[in-house]
C-alpha cells in the first residue's frame, strides 16, 4: 500500500472540546489566533534559520509579511474550530512570546509511512532565538508531552522536530 499520498483525520472524542489554552510551568499556550499577528510575525522572521535547524521542513522559505501571516493564522483558526489540525501560540506567564507549537494529522507535515501510520498526531514546535537560549525548547517539549499526557486525547504521539531534546 502507497501511504504517502494518505494523511489520517485527527480523531477526537465525541463531546470533547479540545483546550484553547494549555499552561504547564511558566509556559502558556493559546489557539493561534489574529490575535497574535504582531508577535508572530515578528517571532518567525527572528526564527527562520532556528526553525529550520530545530524543527525542520520547507517552512517558512523567508521572512513573512503581516498580510501572508494574517491569512495564515485565520487558517489556523479555521483548522482547530473544525478539528482539523491545532496550533498553538506560546508565551511566558510574563506574556513575552516564545513561538508556537501544532499538532497536525499524520501525513499533513511528514508523509504517512507503514510505520508513521500508527501514531495518532505529529506534534511539533519551534521557538523563537531568545526562548531557545533561555532553555524554552526543551521546556515546550516537556509541556507538550504533559498535555499531551493529561489535556488532550491524542495517545500516540509521534514528534516530528529534527532536534528533539533529550528529556
Amino acid at each position: 500500500m502507497d501511504y504517502g499520498q494518505l494523511v489520517k483525520k485527527l480523531s477526537v472524542p465525541p463531546g470533547f472540546a479540545v483546550p484553547t489554552r494549555l499552561t504547564h510551568g511558566d509556559i502558556v499556550a493559546r489557539a493561534l489566533s489574529r490575535a497574535d499577528l504582531a508577535d508572530d510575525v515578528r517571532g518567525i522572521n527572528a526564527s527562520i534559520d532556528i526553525i529550520r535547524r530545530t524543527r525542520g521542513g520547507s517552512w517558512p522559505e523567508e521572512g513573512v509579511t503581516e498580510e501572508f501571516d494574517f491569512v495564515d493564522l485565520v487558517w489556523h483558526e479555521c483548522e482547530f474550530r473544525e478539528g482539523d489540525s491545532f496550533a498553538y501560540a506560546v508565551y511566558d506567564v510574563d506574556g513575552a512570546y516564545l513561538g508556537c507549537c501544532y499538532l497536525y494529522p499524520m501525513g499533513r507535515r511528514t508523509p504517512l509511512t507503514e510505520e508513521l501510520a500508527k501514531y495518532d498526531v505529529d506534534v511539533s514546535w519551534w521557538v523563537t532565538p531568545t526562548a531557545y537560549e533561555a532553555g524554552h525548547y526543551s521546556g515546550l517539549y516537556r509541556a507538550l508531552r504533559h498535555w499531551l499526557s493529561e489535556d488532550l486525547p491524542f495517545k500516540k504521539p509521534y514528534f516530528s522536530n529534527r532536534e528533539i531534546p533529550s528529556g
